[in-house]
């Protein structure tokens, strides 16, 4: 997904607090540092110059570094600054390190104030065009992804710049069949919207942006976290938190209701729905109704979020009241709520083999997640990707699978203790991963438990997306030749972050200064390669991400260097060599002559080439027929899934959903959910309506969802076909079955 800028990140995921909702004359607020902030400034420089991995000194180079990396946060597509704008802080290119040492923050605060100037600007213009008729027929694009365009002139530029964004944003809803003055009502509202989520944001976020850039600046992965932030990544490791169990979101000036989590408190109610808008929040039994329209999601999260144990009363208004409707009253006791979404899942696929069905079990891992504090505190239950995974490999065993695959797409990694246990499922005893320190010293994490979960056949399936922790699994199975990786080569980020939190440092006594995650360590495969910046590269490949040339480590200019060292003691446990070629030989088979493959793969070059081409034509005859060429195709797509039989050449998926949506950890009590974009087929399944998210009811945001989530997984099917094979393929040759096993599994083949 192109990024609007790292300010909206934070309103989309869970930045700072902003204690409420903002008036118009908040665009004239101009926004300062505190004295805190000034000297959580020095706490991170002092780390970061001295204890990070590749330790660098906060000079005039890193200034420099800070001041275009801080600019791309703010304005990455280059759509609100001019030329001159820069120019006139060119001062500062080299003197925020200064600023810095000096505890004198005004440089990013003033450069941000004008950026707010700049945005109030650009959308009071784009809201007067509105009232003017535009000409579709002449023959123009807007440049869509302006990353490395150079800066706007002046304003006359960026005039036209935004005249043709918002000819498109016009065309795109014309093209969906709106009338005009809907249209004309959708824009003007999504405008002032945009406008009002900048003018919410304070002094807390700029810093935060601030010092994301100078941590980004040393080494993509490092991080500056506000305590709020810090928080909220620590529910998206336990996947556990105490609230209500609601998934929130905006729409308009409302927090809706998107979902409701089983189990939690909003659920045993009964009484609150998808759709619902909460208007109001008070704590305790008695305590007061505080008005939240118009506020900020994360704050109204903040108001919902509470102890275990502790009353929250909620103010309603229902889904199917307009806003002058009757408003309800709810009371609910706050409890811990699982995030059972984002934990691991299991799901059986059918593949028909001749005369011979094959069960294939699925584990879908989002993350590497570890509730730290509950294992901290020695709590024997503590939440685990891999208790959970060893817990569905017993109910797959119990289901008589013959191989299982281990879906690891758009995993982005987290604990690393994680990643060496759950490889321990899968081997017998061993080193998983070595890990190097700034000094040059090398230590092993080893799996020191005898025996495996599972010893039958076994496949990684992995994407672009699948970093870190998912890296150091798929790099290990393949090392020790456990399994078949499959999919696409991985994104390629070798390093080791660990959270330090300054508060502690400084001995605060209240959240104050934040975290900083920092990268400490390189890890290496133990064959004493790394996965830096070259990630893992599957046995057999295919494209599967539309974007998987524009991001990945390779596509940070500061990322560190591939290097190696020495190949650990281990055993390879089976020798898959003589295999993949007879895999690869099946696929391309099947590849070949089954057009719904044909299909997929077509759709994601397609997808890749309009990415490439970064331009969207404005003449209304060339999109209509652009909408249409993709639309036919997408019929064709649809009607091809729908004529597929469940049976012979197929696989079926039978069970529980083998595959989950993107889920943003966005509070204890609440989540903020966000769309999985990452599949260009997907995607492109569901009609472009012209709105965004928060511009749907949630009913129809839910069904276009649904949709999404109904489609067959076409690499899924395939990646359990091609398990299939591997198991006729050594069921058929007991030599080829002891070279490719473990020996116990060998050992059993009938």
């Amino acid at each position: 997904m192109r990024r609007i800028s790292l300010t909206f990140a934070l309103l989309a995921a869970c930045g700072i607090a902003f204690a409420k909702p903002v008036s118009e004359s908040a665009s004239s607020l101009v926004l300062k540092p505190t004295t805190d902030q000034t000297e959580a400034a020095i706490w991170a420089m002092r780390f970061l110059s001295r204890f990070h991995y590749k330790p660098m000194p906060l000079d005039d180079a890193m200034s420099e570094k800070i001041f275009s990396s801080y600019l791309d946060s703010l304005d990455g597509d280059h759509l609100f600054f001019t030329q001159a704008d820069i120019d006139r802080f060119s001062a500062a290119r080299d003197k925020l390190d200064d600023a810095i040492f000096e505890r004198d923050l005004s440089a990013p605060f003033a450069i941000f104030n004008l950026y707010q100037q700049r945005v109030a600007e650009r959308l009071a213009y784009s809201r007067e065009l509105l009232a003017k008729p535009f000409d579709f027929s002449k023959d123009e694009s807007w440049q869509y992804d302006r990353a490395k365009a150079p800066w706007a002139k002046d304003a006359t530029e960026l005039d036209d710049l935004w005249r043709k964004r918002v000819k498109n944003d016009w065309l795109r809803l014309k093209l969906a069949n709106k009338p005009a003055k809907e249209i004309r009502e959708t824009l003007d509202k999504r405008y002032a919207n945009y406008l009002e989520r900048v003018h919410q944001l304070n002094s807390e976020d700029v810093f935060q942006t601030f010092m994301n850039a100078y941590a980004t600046s040393i080494e993509p992965h490092t991080n500056y976290l506000s305590p709020r932030a810090s928080e909220n990544f620590d529910i998206a490791m336990r996947l556990s938190l105490e609230g209500i169990g609601a998934v929130l979101q905006r729409l308009d000036e409302y927090t809706a209701i998107r979902e409701i989590i089983p189990g939690g408190p909003a659920a045993i109610s009964g009484k609150l729905s998808p759709g619902d808008r909460i208007v109001g929040v008070g704590q305790g039994a008695n305590g007061p109704i505080t008005d939240v329209i118009g506020w900020r999601l994360d704050d109204v999260v903040d108001k919902i979020r509470g102890a275990k144990g502790t009353i929250v009363r909620l103010e309603i208004l229902p889904d199917a009241a307009g806003p002058d409707g009757q408003h309800e009253f709810l009371t609910l006791t706050r409890n811990k709520v699982s995030v059972e979404e984002s934990a691991a899942k299991k799901s059986v696929i059918d593949v028909r083999s001749g005369d011979t069905t094959r069960r294939i079990g699925v584990i879908t891992l989002p993350s590497f997640y570890q509730d730290f504090e509950a294992r901290r505190r020695g709590d024997a239950d503590y939440k685990s990707a891999t208790r959970d995974v060893e817990r569905l490999l017993g109910e797959l065993g119990a289901e008589n699978v013959d191989g299982v695959v281990v879906d690891l797409r758009n995993n982005g990694g987290g604990s690393l203790d994680e990643a060496t246990d759950l490889t321990g499922l899968f081997i017998d005893k061993g080193p998983v991963v070595q890990i190097r320190d700034a000094s040059g010293r090398v230590e092993e994490k080893s799996d020191r438990r005898a025996g495996t979960a599972w010893s039958g056949p076994l496949a990684v399936l992995v994407n672009r997306a699948s970093a870190s922790a998912s890296e150091i699994f798929a790099a290990a199975i393949q090392d020790y030749g456990r399994g078949v990786i499959i999919g696409e080569p991985t994104f390629g980020k070798g390093t080791v972050q660990n959270l330090l939190n300054m508060d502690d440092m400084a001995r605060n006594e209240t959240p104050t200064y934040g975290d900083l995650k920092m990268t400490v360590q390189q890890f290496f495969r133990i064959n004493g390669g790394s996965t830096q910046l070259r990630g893992v590269t599957p046995e057999i490949s295919f494209p599967m991400t539309a974007a998987s040339d524009e991001f990945g480590e390779s596509s940070y200019d500061n990322a560190l260097p591939w290097t190696s060292i020495s190949r650990a003691d281990y055993k390879v446990v089976a020798d898959l060599k003589p295999l993949i070629p007879m895999l690869q030989a099946r696929h391309q088979a099947r590849a070949e002559k089954d057009p719904v493959w044909k299909s997929f793969v077509a759709e994601i070059a397609d997808a890749r080439r309009i990415r490439a081409e970064k331009t969207l034509s404005l003449n209304e005859t060339v999109r209509t027929t652009e909408r249409d060429e993709q639309e036919a195709k997408r019929k064709a797509r649809e009607a091809l899934l729908a004529g597929k039989p469940a049976a012979a050449d197929a696989a079926s998926p039978t069970g529980e959903s083998g595959k989950t949506g993107k889920v943003a950890q966005g509070s204890a009590g609440t989540v903020v959910s966000t769309e999985d974009d990452s599949d260009p087929v997907a995607t492109a399944a569901i009609e472009d309506d012209g709105l965004q998210a928060d511009e749907r009811s949630i009913s129809k945001d839910l069904a276009r969802e649904e949709k999404r989530k109904a489609k067959p997984d076409i690499v899924l099917n395939e990646v359990a076909q091609i398990l299939s094979d591997e198991i006729d393929l050594i069921r058929n040759d007991t030599k080829l079955a002891a070279r490719v096993l473990p020996h116990d599994a060998a050992a059993g083949v009938d």
